[in-house]
């Protein structure tokens, strides 16, 4: 009886095992996904929208899935990142990832440090420093990151992740228990139809659950993980671990439209074109239905967690970028291994000066910074969605590791929705 009780035991001992050593890339893409799109997006789609706006966020969740998928799969299975890939579909693919990196990075890394900021305001209620906020918010991150501390702070953005997704889910259920508000009298919804409707619709879908050139930081991020835990996971124990990952990301997601609808839908209030009273909504959000005792925890949270975002946001575009300029530029492997750290850091200031630039031109106009930004990533979206599928699916990788017939036809279902969305968008800005 005891022998029989062992062997079950055993087995989920070692694969608790094998998980924990793979685990890290998924936490870094659902830390990076978590923050704006859904702290922000979600609950302006809930509150401006509705309800209805599920079935979109659930639609563009499923069909990017394996976009993001084939990052972490072609990493796994080549050991090579998937820029390394873009090459391999020619120079031209790759010039045209790294021109099109250069174009969205500054927008993506300023909305992203626009909202961190503002929940550091929240926080701390710090609102003399103005524009100096955002300035110590990236000089800090940097510089953690430039002298290579990132992994303590990981640890401890885990934690914090923990506690945000705890949270979330009682304010959901207890939200959920209440029931949405009653509309005030004469409240008239707005039209997701209309021109204003259509743009926020596209600009909800660009980072739902994130910007699909994002992809390539997962399997940067995989090589890492293998480098530091010198664990060479199997291909289906990568996939699950940023399986487990993207779908927490599409569950909170629907949880933040739905708070966002019960609670601020037909009230006839507008959440705030600023970043520091909107952080400030947010969070109230939470402690008017989980309690005011709540609101310091729930503050140090969302900022926490908007923080591994940015973090995460510097990193994987310092990364990529450093890679794609190795591998355009560079042909000695061993002088590109060298000069890592020079690019690395060379990129994160580059990066950080670019967005602080963005953030000044916007100044307080936080909404249309984010959906400048979001939109853009859509746009830019059908290109990386079909590179990623040449790789997987071509002579680039073995048949045994290449997707199934499902995720194939899901891919060209993708393909075609974010294409058909892009050229819709633009003939539509051309127009008006």
């Amino acid at each position: 009886m005891v022998h029989g009780i062992s062997i079950p035991y055993k087995i989920m001992n070692s694969k608790l095992s094998s998980f924990s050593k793979t685990a890290g890339p998924g936490i870094l893409f659902a830390c990076t996904a978590i923050g704006v799109s859904h702290l922000v997006q979600s609950t302006r789609a809930g509150a401006d929208y509705g309800i209805f706006i599920i079935g979109f966020v659930v639609l563009i969740t499923l069909l990017k899935y394996p976009f993001f998928e084939f990052g972490s799969r072609y990493a796994n299975s080549t050991q090579t990142s998937i820029i390394d890939g873009y090459k391999k579909l020619g120079k031209p693919a790759l010039w045209l990832y790294f021109l099109l990196t250069i174009g969205s990075m500054f927008f993506v890394t300023g909305a992203v440090g626009f909202v961190t900021a503002g929940f550091f305001e929240n926080l701390f209620g710090i609102d003399f420093l103005g524009e100096w906020t955002i300035v110590i918010l990236f000089v800090v991150c940097v510089g953690i990151l430039a002298i290579g501390k990132y992994s303590v702070l990981d640890s401890l953005i885990k934690i914090i992740a923990i506690v945000l997704l705890v949270s979330t889910a009682l304010a959901f259920l207890l939200t959920l228990y209440n029931g949405p508000i009653e509309p005030v009298s004469g409240f008239e919804p707005k039209d997701l139809l209309d021109i204003s409707g259509i743009f926020f619709l596209l600009a909800l879908m660009g980072w739902m659950p994130t910007a699909v050139d994002l992809s390539s930081w997962n399997s940067l991020w995989t090589l890492e993980r293998i480098k530091q835990s010198k664990y060479k996971p199997k291909l289906q124990e990568t996939l699950f671990e940023f399986r487990l990952a993207y779908l927490v990301t599409g569950v909170l997601a629907v949880m933040f439209v739905i708070l966002g609808s019960y609670i601020f839908y037909g009230s006839g209030d507008e959440l705030p074109n600023n970043n520091s009273l909107f952080a400030h909504e947010i969070v109230t959000l939470y402690t008017e239905t989980i309690g005011d005792w709540s609101y310091v925890i729930i503050a140090a949270s969302a900022f926490t967690v908007m923080f591994g975002t940015i973090i995460a946001v510097l990193d994987g575009y310092s990364r990529s970028l450093q890679r794609t300029v190795e591998l355009i530029f560079t042909k000695n492997e061993e002088k590109i291994r060298t000069k890592f750290r020079t690019f690395y850091v060379f990129f994160l200031l580059v990066l950080s000066v670019g967005s602080l630039f963005v953030i000044f031109q916007f100044e307080s106009n936080f909404k249309e910074l984010i959906d400048f930004a979001t939109v853009l990533s859509f746009v830019i979206a059908p290109i990386i969605a079909i590179f990623n599928f040449r790789l997987v699916t071509g002579k680039f990788l073995e048949k045994k590791h290449q997707p199934s017939i499902f995720l194939k036809f899901l891919s060209f279902a993708g393909i075609i929705f974010l294409s058909g969305f892009a050229i819709f968008f633009l003939g539509m800005k051309f127009i008006f």
